[in-house]
């Protein structure tokens, strides 16, 4: 199995938005408020633009990527998605694709 790099997702996220077919899940967020990460209650909802020029998150709202070798990445895949879990300093998030039947 290859490993799962920061290439690696970039490359996802550019063939999916390409093939409008991108989605993201937040699992959990850096809160201000309480100085911590804390679980979020969210659904998958679809990524409509992306900008690759804004390195730490590609302008998609609930993706953080720290760098530097700060991220973990995991395979994702469930009934309806597959894709990849994003984990980090700032939460976890999960960027996937709708599996076609």
């Amino acid at each position: 199995m290859k490993k799962i790099t920061r290439a690696t997702i970039k490359s996802f996220i550019k063939r999916e938005q390409k093939n409008n077919n991108l989605y993201i899940k937040t699992k959990s967020s850096f809160s201000g408020m309480t100085d911590m990460v804390e679980k979020v209650n969210d659904n998958f909802r679809q990524v409509d633009m992306v900008n690759f020029e804004r390195v730490n998150d590609f302008d998609i709202r609930g993706l953080w990527l720290v760098g530097h070798g700060g991220d973990l990445f995991n395979n994702y895949s469930d009934d309806n998605y597959i894709g990849y879990e994003i984990y980090n300093c700032c939460g976890t998030s999960i960027i996937a694709m709708k599996k076609l039947y």
